[in-house]
């Protein structure tokens, strides 16, 4: 399972820096992505890892956010600074994860941003 948390309620151009760990019985984890979803809305990507650690960024969020993940524990992260009311929404983790039952797409819960002007 996927477990993000690190959302909270900031004001414009503060920062916060979200986590999702990956647990149970992995063998290897391939892509990582994060989403949002504005209420109402479907989800859309903010940005990609990919297991050669090749990263990709929607337009929005280029120059303003970093993903990263750390191999070693199972963690993906997205730092993100000079945050605007319109980051305001749910961000998902998702990865793709390597199982005695084969490749599985896990998605994490949501986890609450809130951007004040």
């Amino acid at each position: 399972q996927l477990q993000a948390s690190g959302g909270g309620s900031v004001q414009a151009g503060g920062s916060l820096r979200l986590s999702c760990v990956a647990s149970g019985s992995i063998i290897e984890i391939g892509h990582m992505r994060w989403f949002r979803r504005y209420s109402g809305e479907k989800r859309e990507l903010v940005a990609y890892i990919r297991d050669t650690g090749v990263t990709g960024y929607a337009d929005a969020a280029k120059g303003r956010f970093t993903i990263a993940r750390e191999n070693a524990k199972n963690t993906l992260y997205l730092q993100m600074n000079s945050l605007e009311p319109e980051d305001t929404a749910d961000y998902y983790c998702n990865a793709e994860i390597l199982s005695g039952n084969g490749w599985s797409n896990i998605w994490g819960q949501g986890t609450l941003v809130t951007v004040s002007s």
